[in-house]
């Protein structure tokens, strides 16, 4: 193997939380477990390396035989309970018997490469060895359980760290709510930009725009209809992408709660939104967004057409709120609004940052708008110590990384781009960036012929065809943990993929 691109961390828990409080847990383990003192100190300030470079080696070494069968399948599987929709998309020949880095074995035996991430969850890959350290608080006793009025040292670190890495200046993202799952934390966020609008419970003052209509802006598909955007699957904002149509309606005809979309870098769009909802009667209660669409076809946000957005939102006092749910960890700098020369007033992570350990999300936000009582979001299992520990785990390794991935993915999406210059008659365009790239096809049977070539060859690839007025998509979503040679062998696998599509 040749010497490692990565960056090498090894770090212990005292590094993490701190020498001093991990002495008084050993202190308190101690006493409650009667096991030896010093035995557990040794425990607490025993570094792990993250990322060694025997398991890099065997990533390497596994590489040619993703694809191939190389384990025994498994047999007398059950078959579940789940809904007649999971049902009928589920592949169970595919489901995880064991993984490691960027590999897992299928039930069928065979071996498979997570060029999606498993969804976002696991952007350092699987069997991260720096999560051990999470094995090590559990030995110590540190609990995973608390009470919100309990918050734990790791919930504590990992929202100054959050803060930190947002480096939003003065009164700008330095409040953090601690969320479970993406889709709550989008409902928070919304909640923060309502009680401007209306009174969270009895005892709340007046909202500053008491009585106005709040309109909720998104982006939309290129039709000007709202598919495009995701946003969760909570009820309100389920409406932002066009669900639940009649009782959206009702609540607009009511004047209680209006959707507006803009079509994706339609500065035309955006101008005409701001002069008509938001006067008199109506006014733009937040402007949610993504920068990169990875629900419709990883379009991306132009620079000229955020920074005129965030212009206007600042002019007429509305929030910005940027849902970074699926690529948060993929940008530059851990956040991918540091790429466009902006602060938003609301930034929403989660998936990738505990490294699919736990589930837990947030919601950074400006302190103006920290107005929700305690319990005005589900919080109650949001304080999750071990979730926390993930969180500083995967910060700081991709932190100190952040130049080795950048250079990684810029390598993978110029490459892809070469790709789809050489196959112009069936790529219409490579969208998204970097890790979290995608090929846009002109018709849909090449693209379901590419996808089902790279699935067959052990990929991790679908192509997005159910937005009506989006091309067919085949997203990826490398680990950061890719390599240049793990970026190649993707390339040629689908420069392959492409052969057999053109028939």
């Amino acid at each position: 193997m040749t010497a490692s691109p990565f960056v090498p961390i090894s770090l212990s828990l005292a590094d993490l939380l701190g020498a001093d409080h991990m002495a008084a847990v050993c202190a308190a383990r101690a006493e409650l477990s009667g096991e030896s003192l010093p035995a557990l100190d040794a425990l607490a300030n025993e570094r792990i390396d993250f990322f060694p470079t025997a398991m890099q080696a065997r990533i390497l070494d596994l590489l040619p035989k993703v694809g191939t069968q190389v384990s025994p399948a498994a047999t007398g599987e059950s078959a579940g309970a789940t809904t007649a929709e999971f049902a009928a998309h589920s592949h169970l020949e595919a489901a995880p018997l064991s993984a490691f880095g960027p590999y897992r074995i299928g039930q069928n035996g065979r071996l498979y490469l997570s060029s999606k991430s498993a969804h976002y969850h696991a952007p350092l890959g699987h069997s991260f060895p720096g999560y051990r350290l999470l094995d090590t608080a559990r030995r110590l006793g540190l609990p995973n359980a608390t009470h919100n009025n309990t918050r734990g040292a790791a919930i504590r670190c990992h929202e100054e760290e959050l803060v930190r890495l947002a480096a939003g200046g003065e009164g700008r993202l330095n409040r953090v709510l601690n969320l479970q799952t993406g889709s709550i934390a989008d409902e928070a966020a919304l909640k923060l930009c309502l009680a401007r609008f209306y009174r969270v419970d009895d005892s709340a003052a007046e909202p500053k725009y008491a009585g106005r209509r709040p309109v909720i802006l998104v982006i939309g598909d290129d039709d000007g209809d709202l598919a495009a955007n995701y946003h969760g699957t909570t009820l309100f904002t389920q409406f932002t992408r066009g669900m639940w149509p009649e009782l959206a309606a009702g609540l607009a005809d009511a004047g209680l709660y209006e959707i507006r979309c803009v079509r994706p870098n339609c500065l035309e769009d955006l101008e005409s939104v701001f002069r008509e909802a938001d006067t008199g009667e109506r006014k733009i209660a937040a402007f949610f967004h993504e920068f990169v669409m990875m629900n419709y076809g990883a379009r991306r946000l132009e620079p000229a057409f955020v920074r005129r957005a965030y212009e206007l939102c600042a002019e007429h006092d509305v929030p910005t709120v940027d849902d970074e749910i699926q690529t948060c960890v993929w940008g530059e700098g851990l956040f991918a609004y540091k790429e466009y020369g902006v602060v938003p007033n609301m930034v929403v992570v989660g998936k990738g940052f505990p490294g699919g350990e736990y589930a837990g999300s947030r919601v950074l936000f400006d302190a103006e708008y920290d107005r929700l009582p305690q319990f005005g979001a589900l919080v109650t299992n949001g304080q999750e110590e071990l979730t926390a520990l993930s969180y500083l785990v995967t910060i700081r390794w991709a932190e100190a990384n952040t130049a080795v991935t950048k250079t990684i993915g810029e390598h993978y999406e110029t490459r892809l781009r070469e790709l789809a210059a050489q196959n112009a008659d069936l790529v219409a365009s490579i969208e998204g960036c970097r890790h979290l790239s995608a090929l846009s096809f002109h018709g849909l049977e090449q693209a379901k012929a590419f996808t089902a070539y790279l699935n067959q060859a052990g990929l991790d690839i679908s192509v997005q065809t159910y937005k009506t007025s989006c091309p067919p998509t085949a997203l990826t979503k490398l680990p950061l943990i890719a390599s240049r040679e793990l970026a190649d062998f993707v390339i040629d696998r689908m420069a392959e993929a492409l052969r057999v599509a053109k028939g």
